[in-house]
């Protein structure tokens, strides 16, 4: 049975065998690209895909200037108290909510250029013209979409106790929301943003987490909007990359691979050398930004509170 799997699916069962017993344990490095295509005498396209698939299954992370190591078991989820929930009368803004899940729902799978007013009703099984009643056009419909996944966040009512420890959690938040919904960064605007409820009530809440510090009110807003444009500018290469995929069957790990020694030529120095684990996660360039930026907003506090 096993031998009838396609040769990535067995490199897949075996580091996952190793993991699950223990011979792997979190920390460990696993095989590199080239140490895994030479020790099940595949080639490295092959290697590079086993090592993306468990990837994405959370099972491995890649560590920069480290390699890829078996990642940490995730926690266990803690249970939500249930909320009531109060019935929603039937209705044309019911109507205009399932107007607005159907469009999140063709984005998601699509991408943003496949939602049209068109393309929701086709969706919904009703003229197009009926969406008009319930939207004025695409721009309106966009800033529903994105309020709506914008409520999706279960932020808590008792956030982090430090200041740094909000803000992380305010990002990481943001992040998770771009990851189920690639097209969302690119329908919002740092310079034009629209005052909707759950977008300002993210926004209120994230702001709380710098508010007493000693900033001036400019300041404290510019730290804000430095934190929370980080995690929607890195989310903008979201889309592009899935359409980089789609385009090309490669993942970004598979894609250096590729060009590994064209890479090399470029940019490999006896200082920083390239090795064979090079390779690229969004994710890992989104917290390491993460981390750039709130260290540099604790200089600046810790200037304010020494002033």
């Amino acid at each position: 049975m096993r031998r009838s799997l396609p040769p990535y699916q067995r490199i897949v069962r075996e580091i996952e065998r190793r993991i699950d017993t223990g011979a792997l344990r979190p920390g460990d490095r696993v095989p590199s690209i080239r140490q895994a295509a030479a020790q099940w005498g595949v080639a490295t396209a092959t290697a590079a895909k086993a090592l993306d698939t468990l990837r994405r299954r959370g099972r491995v992370v890649a560590v920069p200037r480290v390699g890829t190591v078996v990642a940490e078991p995730a926690p266990a989820p803690k249970p939500r108290p249930r909320r009531e929930r109060r019935p929603v009368a039937s209705g044309p803004d019911d109507e205009r909510r399932r107007v607005v899940r159907a469009a999140i729902a063709l984005a998601d799978e699509q991408g943003f250029e496949a939602v049209s007013m068109r393309g929701v009703a086709a969706r919904l099984g009703m003229p197009t013209m009926s969406l008009y009643g319930l939207v004025d056009g695409k721009e309106e419909l966009a800033a529903l979409m994105a309020d709506t996944a914008f409520g999706e966040l279960d932020l808590p009512q008792e956030p982090p106790p430090s200041w740094r420890a909000h803000l992380e959690l305010a990002a990481r938040l943001q992040w998770g929301l771009y990851l189920r919904h690639p097209w969302l960064p690119r329908v919002m605007s740092l310079t034009h943003p629209q005052p909707l409820p759950n977008m300002l009530r993210f926004g209120t809440w994230g702001m709380n987490a710098i508010l007493g510090l000693g900033l001036d009110p400019e300041t404290a807003r510019i730290v804000w909007w430095a934190v929370a444009n980080h995690a929607r500018g890195t989310a903008t290469n979201l889309e592009a990359q899935r359409d980089a995929e789609q385009h090309t069957g490669l993942s970004p790990d598979q894609w250096y691979t590729a060009h590994l020694p064209s890479l090399h030529a470029a940019l490999s120095t006896p200082a920083a050398p390239i090795d064979d684990t090079l390779g690229f996660d969004l994710t890992v360039f989104f917290e390491a930004g993460l981390r750039l930026l709130l260290d540099g907003a604790a200089v600046l506090i810790g200037r304010r509170h020494r002033a």
